[in-house]
């Protein structure tokens, strides 16, 4: 078993980052959701991964970590597993977790055709026209619209209880992959600054403090990177080990380079990160939106203690 990507797998993810590169920079991420990008990435083959084209998760993740690192907003997890698990569901997906109270919340609603509710009784498809919801007015992440949902659509059955834990482990860990591609991206753009944001007649990067922060977050996000890689590999084939323990661990680590590597870069860029003046503060509300789903530290923590 192979836990480094190969040629061919770099050569995939290298493709979708000059897509993003060319197609959504850094100044057109205020716009939010973007229906031209979208229609991309679909026509790129991103959303079919696992099924036209016969892909794994260890795959999957290395495109997943573009498109964090790329902060494109949309319904990109649901979507995943939408296409993954429930084939005949219409795309883009949202995914609703009706086990989670007291607020159970359904991202970009707005834009979805269909929403994958998952319970501890199974797995079923909504057809998102008919989710009684109510839009919440203030979301942590500006870019990502919420909505309240009053009340758990019946929807179709697609799946059982089993089905229902694995798109939630599946879950956990496409979301682990956007906050390595978050986390990765924050530690870019606080060494960039740092390198041309000059103090007292030298650059911010010469100081030793800065060199140490920017040192620690590029370590943050690669240790999540290779938890992220191996927990996919895992899932793939389970008898390379303990798949749900890896994913926990997986997305702890993730959760934690992210938040934590925002507010690192935010202190690089001297606070400014968290103004409207540079985008910085759009990963770190993303990466505190992202801890939330499919689990928290606190959920996480708790499944790795019961694993060992």
């Amino acid at each position: 078993m192979h836990f480094l990507p190969t040629s061919d797998q770099l050569e995939l993810q290298r493709g979708v980052r000059e897509l993003l590169d060319a197609r959504f920079p850094l100044d057109k991420l205020p716009g939010g959701y973007d229906a031209g990008l979208w229609l991309a990435l679909e026509e790129t083959g991103v959303f079919s991964l696992r099924t036209e084209l016969g892909l794994g998760l260890a795959d999957t993740v290395l495109v997943v970590e573009e498109l964090g690192r790329a902060c494109v907003p949309g319904p990109i997890v649901g979507t995943l597993l939408a296409a993954s698990h429930a084939a005949d569901a219409p795309q883009p997906a949202a995914v609703l977790d009706a086990d989670d109270e007291p607020l159970r919340v359904v991202a970009h609603l707005d834009v979805v055709q269909s929403v994958l509710v998952i319970d501890s009784d199974g797995l079923r498809v909504a057809v998102a026209s008919e989710v009684a919801a109510r839009r919440l007015p203030e979301p942590v992440d500006p870019l990502t619209p919420l909505h309240e949902v009053t009340a758990a659509p019946p929807g179709d059955v697609v799946g059982d209880a089993s089905a229902a834990a694995i798109v939630r482990r599946e879950g956990a860990l496409l979301t682990a992959a956007l906050q390595v591609g978050i986390a990765a991206r924050l530690t870019d753009l606080a060494v960039d600054y740092a390198k041309q944001r000059e103090q007292f007649g030298r650059t911010i990067g010469s100081f030793q403090a800065v060199k140490h922060i920017c040192a620690d977050m590029f370590v943050r996000a690669e240790l999540a990177r290779v938890a992220v890689h191996a927990a996919a590999v895992t899932c793939d084939d389970d008898a390379v080990g303990d798949a749900p323990r890896a994913v926990a661990g997986a997305k702890l680590l993730a959760d934690e380079a992210a938040t934590v590597n925002g507010r690192s870069c935010v202190q690089v860029h001297g606070g400014m990160g968290f103004t409207w003046e540079v985008p910085v503060h759009f990963f770190l509300k993303r990466a505190w939106l992202h801890a939330t789903e499919f689990g928290t530290a606190d959920d996480h923590a708790e499944a790795l203690a019961e694993l060992l």
